[in-house]
């Protein structure tokens, strides 16, 4: 059995070789434009890749991201293991990944509830306005 240290190399370079396969855009599928590759991670006896994904337009895309993915998923393996050496490639599994609209979500919040400090307290909105008017 792969040490973890050694699982972790594994699922970075994947995730690195297939970041570049999106960026060079050799895989021809519209679907899969504007993808960011957010997470890898390979179990204990390297059968699978769990390959996390993640768009600008949110999880509005989705499902049709997924399904770009799955589609293409035999010619991403076979680049992929043309690129990284292994005695078998692991197959792949794509999963949508929320955690980077959890955090917009989460920094808006915070955005909000800083705002909404100020306004409650006369003494920073008298500080706000002194420095406005130097």
């Amino acid at each position: 059995m792969p040490s973890k240290l050694r699982l972790t190399r594994i699922g970075d370079r994947i995730k690195q070789e297939l970041q570049e396969l999106l960026v060079r855009q050799e895989i021809q599928d519209p679907r899969l434009s504007g993808v960011t590759i957010t997470e890898v991670k390979v179990d204990r006896e390297l059968a699978f890749a769990s390959i996390y994904v993640s768009a600008i337009e949110g999880s509005e895309r989705s499902a049709e991201i997924l399904q770009g993915f799955a589609s293409a998923s035999g010619y991403i393996r076979k680049q992929l293991a043309s690129q990284i050496e292994l005695r078998s490639f692991p197959r792949l599994r794509f999963y949508w990944d929320p955690t980077p609209e959890r955090i917009d979500r989460i920094e808006k919040l915070f955005d909000q509830i800083q705002h909404e400090d100020r306004s409650f307290d006369p003494l920073a909105n008298e500080e706000e306005d002194n420095l406005n008017d130097e």
